[in-house]
């Protein structure tokens, strides 16, 4: 067994499914106690139940309360959180002009502010223990703009200036703050946009999923297994000096 990550405690949010659960199988297999948090509690239980070092825990990123209660829970529970991987999100396209205040604050509480909070209840836990590492979950959209999708586009670029404002907050201590930048990645949430996108330009499903797979520049979907390997050198033995950074998973130069 892969033992490098023995006696870490990691937090991932939104790590019932996906690039989520794919990043906390990959800490557990080396050894750390996860902490999965997600709205769902039933999805949560269930990956929780399916590999060993996984722990579900309800939580709602976009509700100060339940982070603050939810992150001290954890803490209790597993010791303070020395790998925070901000993950949860939502992805959803809707124009300047369709969209209204509602939907805005909606995307920039669960994607943005959901960082942010949770970074800031699991910080105090890495600045006791002099050792930390923090992945924020973003995406292309944070390094390009999205058509059609400029509230997701503005939140992920958001996260991705937040990492870069604590990376340089804690220079030169054992702390480090990344970004990773998936293009789009075959989890539920292709299924939900092909969706929405074929609802809303008029064509077939199989359409609106080649849209997504041509933006990739290798012209296919990215797996949520090439984003937890990238994730895995970020939270390695010789990962002290990867800090600040934003790696894009999108098969070629954005």
């Amino acid at each position: 067994m892969d033992t490098q990550l023995q006696g870490r405690h990691a937090l991932v949010t939104g790590g019932g499914t996906g690039i989520g659960l794919a990043i906390a199988q990959m800490l557990a297999g080396r050894g750390a106690q996860v902490t999965i948090t997600g709205r769902r509690a039933d999805v949560l239980s269930d990956a929780a139940a399916a590999t060993p070092g996984l722990h579900a825990l309800a939580m709602d990123v976009a509700d100060e309360a339940s982070v603050v209660e939810g992150t001290a829970k954890a803490v209790a529970a597993r010791g303070p959180v020395t790998i925070c991987v901000a993950n949860a999100g939502i992805a959803e396209g809707k124009s300047m002009a369709k969209m209204d205040l509602a939907f805005w604050r909606k995307m920039m509480a669960i994607n943005l502010d959901g960082a942010y909070l949770t970074v800031r209840e699991c910080l105090p836990g890495m600045l006791a223990e002099g050792w930390g590492r923090t992945l924020f979950v973003s995406s292309i959209a944070g390094i390009k703009g999205l058509k059609g999708a400029p509230a997701y586009t503005a939140s992920k670029h958001g996260m991705i200036g937040l990492m870069r404002g604590l990376s340089e907050d804690y220079l030169g201590s054992d702390l480090t703050f990344n970004a990773l930048c998936p293009g789009y990645t075959d989890t539920d949430i292709i299924a939900r946009n092909t969706q929405s996108i074929a609802a809303r330009a008029g064509i077939d499903t199989d359409q609106a999923r080649n849209m997504m797979v041509k933006t990739n520049r290798h012209k296919r979907l990215i797996t949520a297994d090439e984003v937890a390997a990238v994730a895995a050198l970020l939270v390695g033995p010789q990962s002290s000096s990867l800090n600040g950074q934003v790696y894009e998973i999108a098969g070629g130069q954005m």
